[in-house]
């Protein structure tokens, strides 16, 4: 799907109806056509336009694109990724810190967008398969997908979802679903869907279609015993099944590893992505003098994982930007050696001594996954008026995931006609990795990290595998409750039907 010049967001989250727009950087007035439910003299929903809100469906997941709110959640708390205050950089008041510390409270900004964002986009798809909207079979069953990938979100981040009916107006308290109730649902939806959806595309990455139903059920499944509180062999194999629907659907492992996040290009392995740009992946990990803004690294202990052959790690370069894992002197494109704004040599280590406040500039390995993105250090700081910005392509669902939720759900009980230790001895050889012909559940979490970092997953892993509220560089709060985020406080005040989650 294309992205629109502007993005409207209906929300219906705290009682009341609150409409935000978000206009980009055009001389273009937004319409306001789309951005309110259609309503008859008596107040009663008589339907939207289908065409113009599925547009805005898929805007609402392009937001996701963003590095705060979502992606924050996902992955700044977790032992993946950390946003280091370099002195004023980067503090913003503790937001960022309070993520990956885990200690974040009701109010909390990138939680309240998030929930905010995620069911606002729940009741857009809403307003899209309602009878009175007359979409077609094609456009319910892709509202229904995107439905179910939200609605995942809100369950997986807070384990209860309101749901507002499109004929309930602000003065009825939205029903809440419990975590079980929501995953009834998510799965429910996407089975509806799936014979509707487009067939799976190689080379339309921006439209949810049959392998990504596939994926997204074989997710919850997944985390069936973390969404229900009980899952058997049964359940696994069913992911195994889903599994093997992608890969019946012509997706395959792409030994070109950091050829799939090239923006814009389509692959084997590439079962959705935001049709949005991939600049907050890239410019957040960059120095100011590789025209970045120094705020993302990852954990020195995310490096060392990697065996030194291992292509997912990367390559460093002399003339310019490495791929991967950026550690040690950066260089610009002549080969001289890059400087901080201090004048010391750009080195980029892996130990913060500091802790997470008080950084140099230097402190922190980059994560730069998205590494064919237009950059030209020399031309942009000599002509700034020129446009780097990255191309669209945030990947969403990839194919080598499927591969280790395949894997995983086999160790977990499932029934295959693959064992789980020829599937990652087959990953592991084509990424220059050793394929160990026997892996342990924490060995396998290990290789999720590595072959899926900064990708979204890494929250979701370690619930999953019981990690979550251990220990890992700058962050000590080991309490058991924040494996789900508060319901921020506005919505408790607002919605008698919410019951705020343990803990807070």
């Amino acid at each position: 799907m294309k992205n629109l010049n502007f993005k409207i967001v209906l929300q219906y989250v705290f009682g009341a109806l609150l409409i935000l727009t978000g206009v980009s950087c055009t001389d273009l007035e937004p319409t306001f056509d789309d951005s309110v439910a259609a309503e008859d003299s008596s107040g009663a929903f008589t339907g939207i336009d289908p065409t113009n809100f599925l547009e805005s469906a898929y805007n609402d997941i392009e937001g996701m694109g963003d590095q705060a709110n979502a992606y924050a959640l996902l992955e700044v708390s977790s032992d993946e990724l950390v946003v280091l205050t370099r002195g004023a950089d980067w503090g913003d008041n503790g937001i960022w810190r309070t993520m990956h510390q885990h200690a974040w409270s009701t109010e909390h900004l990138h939680i309240l967008n998030a929930w905010n964002n995620r069911n606002a986009a729940v009741f857009r798809c809403n307003q899209i398969i309602a009878p009175e909207s007359n979409a077609t079979p094609v456009q319910i069953a892709q509202a229904k997908a995107l439905r179910a990938l939200n609605m995942f979100y809100v369950m997986d981040f807070f384990g209860q979802v309101p749901f507002r009916e499109v004929n309930e107006g602000i003065d009825v308290d939205p029903r809440v679903l419990t975590r079980t109730e929501a995953f009834d649902f998510i799965v429910q939806d996407l089975t509806e869907a799936l014979p509707d959806l487009p067939d799976a595309s190689l080379t339309d990455i921006f439209t949810v279609n049959k392998a990504f139903a596939n994926f997204l059920l074989a997710k919850v499944y997944l985390n069936k015993e973390v969404y229900t509180g009980s899952a058997d062999a049964a359940d696994y194999t069913r992911v195994v099944e889903f599994c093997d629907e992608v890969t019946a659907a012509g997706y395959t492992l792409d030994a070109d590893y950091f050829g799939i996040f090239i923006p814009g290009t389509p692959n084997l392995e590439v079962i959705l992505a935001l049709d949005t740009g991939t600049g907050n992946r890239v410019w957040n990990i960059l120095h100011p003098n590789q025209s970045g803004w120094n705020g993302f690294a990852t954990l020195g202990e995310v490096y060392d994982s990697f065996e030194p052959n291992d292509i997912r790690l990367g390559e460093p370069s002399t003339d310019g930007l490495g791929t991967g894992m950026l550690i040690g002197q950066q260089y610009d494109t002549n080969g001289e050696k890059l400087k901080d704004r201090g004048g010391n040599d750009l080195v980029f280590t892996k130990d913060f001594p500091t802790g997470i406040s008080g950084n140099n500039e230097r402190t922190g390995v980059r994560p730069h996954k998205y590494t064919d993105v237009n950059i030209d250090q020399d031309m942009q700081m000599t002509d700034p008026d020129v446009n780097l910005e990255p191309d669209n392509g945030n990947v969403l669902a990839r194919y080598a995931d499927v591969v280790l939720m395949k894997a995983e759900a086999i160790m977990r009980g499932g029934t295959s006609a693959e064992t789980a230790e020829s599937i990652l001895d087959n990953l592991r050889t084509l990424r220059g990795a050793t394929a160990a012909g026997t892996y342990s559940m924490e060995e396998l979490l290990d290789e999720r990290r590595r072959e899926l970092w900064i990708e979204g997953w890494r929250r979701n892993d370690q619930i999953r595998f019981g990690t979550f509220t251990d220990t890992w560089d700058m962050k000590d709060n080991t309490e058991e409750f924040r494996v789900l985020f508060p319901i921020p406080a506005a919505a408790v005040a607002t919605n008698p039907n919410l019951t705020q989650n343990p803990g807070y």
